[in-house]
C-alpha cells in the first residue's frame, strides 16, 4: 500500500458518516416536522438535479485545488447539512439541507474513490473499496442499534448525535495526504478540457456501456431497498416491528462488500459481474410474483447482497477504464451520466408503482437484464 494513513482515515470517515442515528426513521422525522410525502419526494428530485448541475464545477475545482482540499471542503459542507437538518422545521429548511447535501455529494463524487484508489497498490484497490463500503454500512447499523436501544422516538437527539459523528469525520479529513500528482499548467481551459474528456468517453463505447449498465442496476437497488420495499412489506401484512428488524438485517447485508474481492477472485471479474446481475434480476422477478413475507424479505436481502458484492467491482473497473490524468473530472462525468439515468428511472418507477407494485418490480427486472447485456458488451470490448 502506498499511503496507509490515507486508507485508515478514509475508513474512519466512512464509518463515522455511516452513523446517521435517525436513518431508520428519516421519513417519520420529516413527517413529524410537517412535511408530506409529495414534499419529501419533490425535495429529492430537486436534490438530484442540483447534484447533476454541480458535477462539472466540482470536478474542475477538484483538479485545481487537489483531492485532499476537496475532501476537507466537502466534509465541512456535510457537517453543515446535518446541522441544518437538526434545526429544520419546515419545507424551506429541509430543502436547504438537501441543497447542501447535493453540493457535497457532487463534490465527493469521484474524489473519495480517487483518494482511496491512488492510496492503494493496484491489487488491493478492490478490497479497499469493499472495506470502505462495509464500514459505512457498519456505521449505519451501529447508529440504528443505538437509536433502537437509547433514542427511540427522540428525533432531535438522534439528529444531534449525527452532528457529533459528522464533526469527527470533518476533522479526520484534515489529516489526509494529497495523492493527486502535480501536472504542468495546460493551455486548455477547464471547460474545454471537460469537453475533451467527454468526447473521449463517447468514443470509448465500452466505458459508456459500462456506466449506463451500472447506473441501471444501482437505481433498481436504490429504489427497491429504500422506497418500494416498505410498500411490499405492507402488502405482505408485516407489522411495523417486523419491518424494523428487517431493516437492520438488510442493512447488515451491506457488510458483504468486504467479500467482493474474494468473490471475484474465485470466479473472475466478468463472470462475477454477470452472476451478480442475474441474481439481482431474479430478486426483482421474485418480488413481482410473491406476496409472501418470507420470500419478499429473501428477495430484497438477495438484491442487497448482490449490490454489495457488485459495487466494489464496479468502482475498480470504472477507475481502470479512466485513463485521463484528471481522474476526478472524468469520474464526475461518469456520475453525471449515472444521475441522468437515475432521473429517468425514478420517473418510470414512480409512475409504475402508482399503477401497481408488481409492475414496478417487473420493470426493475427488465433494467437488470439490460444491465447484464451492457456489462457483457463492455467487458468484451475491454477484454476483462
Amino acid at each position: 500500500m502506498k499511503i496507509k494513513k490515507n486508507i485508515v482515515i478514509m475508513y474512519s470517515i466512512a464509518f463515522l458518516q455511516g452513523m446517521v442515528f435517525y436513518g431508520a426513521v428519516a421519513t417519520l422525522y420529516r413527517q413529524a416536522a410537517g412535511l408530506n410525502m409529495f414534499q419529501i419526494t419533490l425535495i429529492e428530485s430537486i436534490s438530484l438535479a442540483i447534484s447533476v448541475a454541480m458535477e462539472l464545477p466540482w470536478g474542475i475545482l477538484a483538479e485545481k485545488i487537489g483531492y485532499r482540499n476537496t475532501m476537507v471542503a466537502c466534509n465541512i459542507l456535510y457537517l453543515l447539512s446535518k446541522i441544518v437538518f437538526w434545526q429544520a422545521d419546515g419545507f424551506g429548511m429541509f430543502l436547504l439541507e438537501r441543497i447542501l447535501l447535493s453540493i457535497t455529494i457532487a463534490g465527493l463524487s469521484g474524489v473519495d474513490s480517487s483518494v482511496l484508489y491512488l492510496s492503494c497498490e493496484g491489487a488491493y484497490a478492490q478490497k479497499a473499496f469493499g472495506i470502505y463500503d462495509s464500514l459505512g454500512t457498519a456505521g449505519l447499523m451501529t447508529a440504528a442499534g443505538i437509536y433502537s436501544l437509547f433514542l427511540r422516538g427522540n428525533y432531535k437527539k438522534a439528529a444531534f448525535f449525527t452532528i457529533v459523528t459528522y464533526a469527527f469525520a470533518a476533522g479526520a479529513a484534515f489529516f489526509l495526504q494529497e495523492v493527486k500528482e502535480e501536472k504542468p499548467l495546460q493551455k486548455d481551459s477547464p471547460i474545454r478540457e471537460f469537453w475533451v474528456i467527454l468526447k473521449d468517453m463517447v468514443h470509448k463505447k465500452e466505458l459508456l456501456l459500462f456506466v449506463v449498465g451500472v447506473a441501471l442496476f444501482s437505481e433498481c437497488h436504490q429504489t427497491i431497498t429504500v422506497f418500494l420495499n416498505q410498500l411490499q412489506y405492507v402488502k405482505c401484512g408485516m407489522s411495523d416491528g417486523s419491518i424494523g428488524w428487517v431493516y437492520v438485517l438488510v442493512t447488515g447485508a451491506g457488510l458483504l462488500s468486504s467479500r467482493s474481492s474474494s468473490f471475484c477472485g474465485r470466479y473472475g471479474k466478468r463472470k462475477s459481474g454477470v452472476i451478480l446481475l442475474i441474481a439481482g434480476a431474479g430478486a426483482c422477478l421474485l418480488l413481482a410474483v410473491t406476496e409472501n413475507p418470507f420470500l419478499s424479505v429473501l428477495a430484497i436481502l438477495l438484491l442487497r447482497i448482490t449490490y454489495s458484492l457488485f459495487m466494489p467491482l464496479s468502482k475498480l473497473l470504472e477507475n481502470q477504464f479512466v485513463t485521463h490524468p484528471n481522474r476526478a473530472t472524468a469520474l464526475s462525468i461518469n456520475a453525471v451520466l449515472m444521475d441522468g439515468v437515475a432521473i429517468g428511472t425514478n420517473l418510470i418507477f414512480g409512475r409504475a408503482a402508482d399503477a401497481g407494485l408488481s409492475l414496478a418490480f417487473i420493470i426493475a427486472m427488465v433494467f437488470c437484464i439490460a444491465a447484464i447485456v451492457l456489462f457483457c458488451c463492455a467487458a468484451a470490448k475491454k477484454k476483462i
